[in-house]
């Protein structure tokens, strides 16, 4: 199974998995695979804090043209799996040279399900992108071709706890997965002092007391399957005995009383009430820090400047570097932000930079260690700023996972052509001909007498029929008409002879119509005019040829 991720969180979401129950799990680039039966799909699903979906390879095979992508994707058995009564919708993705559009695979993918059912029982499914029986997912990387069943349905960024939202929320996997890239798990206070609509408190929340992120929802797409087991899928949405309690507090707040009241109906949405505090409040007019000495963690997603903007937003940064120095001592801060020059406005030095993305957005997460005193004082007492408890990977290297086509792979029909050579079997290697390729006849013989001129011409070379073409344009015959290739050598082919009435036929000059003040000549077609005081003038009398 694969479980996709935002770019960054491969590691946070193997974690989740291996405690899940996972087996063979290795991250990968933007994903991570793994192994498991029924209940650990159910399990992931339920309980995967950082990931988007959850799929089930279902058929693995190589194609290198849409033609062999529409013939595979027909070929397979999708009677299985759905019926032609049900709706069906295909999410593609893909990473390859041979293939650059994705709304042209999921047409082509689509169109072969469809031709499938119509032949085998006269009607076919339909397509439905809203909440369908079934949700298809394609992935290309360069001739590897995976189809899975998507057991999520829709992103499981949906919790189901969102009541409303302000203009620019946090997604809520990767507010999930930043607050678990800090390590922390509910040991300290948590404080976000500009929470906007509350996801980040209500996530911290949820990880303090290990509560699964998806028992809010209202359905999952595996429940639509015709395997689908719902006594076992009831014992794991309904099992409690991981969570555990919450001896903290989490604080929010934001300057804006809307926000404040939108966070407030998210948190009794998720039922969290009890662990979260909000109001309203500034952060300029932040005095205190909770439970002040005891220390605690801060997480906040400040404005970047693009969606949600402030009158002086380097102000603002300034202000919070403020509030983290004199405020929040003994905390560990951390901020997401898009705007480096706006983030080295705070004014410390963070001990951790770290790349992600918030939607398009290229952002920085920084974290910054808050002490009294001087760094040396700090380095005295035997602590450090390193934090050996982030999962975080700079530049990860992942390692390339075997694909296994579902069918033979020594099978002709689905045998991948990586380069343009072959070998032999006498062991000589010989450049692969477009006539090899599966099912393509060649379009015209290439051995024996060519049966006629098109054939002849065509068995040419690109650069010889182009050269052929323009020695038609410019010989012709003493009569006009185009000369035939028979054999003639190319000085025994004559120029075309100038025709003047036919010259004038084809040309027709118009003298240029002067203006009323008969001083700018007015020519109709060109873009520069010129003016007759710009000719120069002859004088009366004299000769051109003998100015001195």
């Amino acid at each position: 199974m694969v479980a996709k991720t935002f770019k960054g969180l491969e590691n946070v979401l193997a974690d989740e998995l291996r405690q899940l129950g996972a087996e063979n799990v290795e991250p990968g680039n933007r994903m991570v695979s793994f192994t498991g039966d029924l209940a650990m799909l159910y399990r992931a699903n339920i309980g995967c804090r950082t990931a988007l979906r959850i799929l089930k390879p279902i058929y693995k095979f190589y194609a290198q043209d849409a033609d062999e992508l529409y013939n595979a994707v027909k070929d397979f058995a999708w009677d299985e799996y759905l019926s032609s009564s049900q709706t069906f919708s295909i999410d593609a993705t893909v990473f390859s040279e041979k293939f650059r559009h994705s709304r042209f695979v999921t047409y082509r993918v689509k169109d072969a399900i469809a031709d499938y059912f119509t032949e085998k029982y006269g009607k076919r499914p339909s397509i439905r992108l809203n909440n369908p029986d079934l949700v298809f997912d394609v992935h290309i990387s360069d001739n590897e071709v995976t189809l899975s069943l998507d057991s999520s349905g829709e992103s499981l960024h949906k919790r189901g706890y969102r009541e409303a939202q302000t203009e620019a929320p946090i997604n809520e996997v990767l507010a999930a997965g930043i607050i678990l890239l800090t390590g922390w798990r509910g040991e300290t206070d948590f404080v976000d002092p500009m929470c906007g609509s509350g996801t980040f408190l209500i996530e911290a929340a949820l990880i303090a007391a290990n509560i699964n992120p998806g028992i809010f929802r209202s359905s999952f797409a595996f429940e639509r399957w015709p395997d689908f087991d719902q006594e076992l899928f009831d014992e794991i949405y309904n099992d409690d005995s991981k969570e555990r309690p919450f001896e903290h507090k989490i604080y929010g707040s934001d300057i804006s009383p809307k926000a404040i009241d939108i966070a407030l109906r998210n948190i009794k949405s998720a039922a969290v009430g009890k662990y979260v505090e909000v109001k309203t409040q500034p952060l300029q007019s932040i005095e205190h820090a909770p439970h002040e000495g005891s220390g605690g963690i801060l997480v906040t997603n400040p404005p970047y400047g693009e969606r949600i903007s402030v009158d002086d937003m380097e102000a603002l940064y300034r202000s919070l570097g403020e509030k983290l120095k004199n405020v929040f001592k003994g905390y560990k801060a951390w901020v997401i932000g898009y705007n480096t020059d706006l983030l080295d406005a705070i004014g410390l030095k963070p001990s951790l930079k770290f790349p992600l993305f918030n939607g398009a957005l290229d952002c920085e997460l920084r974290e910054y260690v808050i002490f009294e005193g001087t760094y040396a004082e700090f380095r005295k007492e035997g602590r450090s700023v390193k934090n050996e408890e982030f999962k975080g990977e700079r530049n990860p290297v992942y390692k390339r996972r075997d694909f296994v086509p579902t069918v033979d792979a020594n099978s002709e029909e689905r045998k991948p052509r990586y380069n343009k050579w072959r070998r032999e079997d006498d062991g000589e290697r010989k450049e692969r001909r477009d006539d090899d390729r599966r099912g393509r006849q060649p379009r015209f013989r290439t051995e024996g007498k060519p049966k006629n001129a098109l054939e002849e011409k065509l068995r040419k070379p690109y650069h010889e029929r182009r050269k052929d073409e323009e020695d038609r344009r410019r010989f012709k015959s003493p009569g006009g008409e185009r000369m035939t290739h028979d054999g003639q050598d190319e000085q025994q082919r004559q120029p075309v002879v100038h025709n003047e009435a036919r010259t004038s036929r084809m040309v027709r000059f118009k003298q240029p119509r002067l203006a009323a003040d008969k001083e700018q000549p007015i020519i109709h077609g060109r873009r520069n005019s010129w003016r007759r005081n710009d000719l120069p003038v002859k004088e009366k009398g004299g000769d051109d040829n003998n100015n001195e």
